[in-house]
């Protein structure tokens, strides 16, 4: 596993290093001593799995408060999708800032993303396919999200018309 940094120092993308022969390729997609020797101490508690059907999704953008904070562990294992993470920890002094990284069934990379920041990707193409480990179980009672074009934090996202739930389009922008 290869570890890169980001603008954050808790979040990481993180390359899977497959073993490739004539029946396909294996590869570890999680290791408790490979995460602590880059300081993650991440206890994965409940896995997800994401389908989108349809290029120019958006899903989130999402978190959790009150003691239901989670680290996730992202992959796309089919399409490719442009994840994106905002740290909204008001303390930080990277607080509002953004990152984004291409993740698709082939390129091997997956993104860590720590406690503290929300979390939402687009589709880059039809029929995706995102898997994530989670720290934390999941509590609807503390879930949050802030609206995919909330302009304080200024995402740089290659749509302006995108397809979001419901759910996601009653988001509002982040209380500072």
């Amino acid at each position: 596993m290869n570890f890169q940094a980001t603008l954050f120092k808790e979040a990481h993308v993180i390359e899977r290093e497959p073993f490739q022969d004539f029946r396909g390729s294996f590869a570890r997609v999680f290791c408790v001593e490979e995460f602590k020797k880059h300081g993650l101490e991440y206890e994965m508690v409940q896995s997800n799995l994401s389908v989108t059907h349809h290029k120019g999704t958006i899903r989130g953008m999402h978190y959790q408060v009150e003691g239901s904070e989670e680290d996730k562990l992202v992959m796309c294992f089919s399409g490719a999708i442009l994840d994106v993470i905002i740290d909204i920890r008001k303390t930080s002094a990277t607080f509002g800032k953004n990152f984004m990284v291409e993740l698709t069934g082939i390129n091997n990379k997956m993104l860590f993303v720590p406690k503290g920041f929300a979390h939402g990707f687009l589709t880059l193409t039809d029929h995706c396919s995102v898997f994530y480990q989670v720290s934390n179980f999941y509590n609807s009672a503390h879930e949050r999200g802030i609206r995919w074009n909330d302009p304080f934090f200024k995402i740089n996202w290659p749509i302006t018309n995108p397809i979001v739930s419901d759910k996601d389009s009653r988001s509002k922008d982040f209380v500072l």
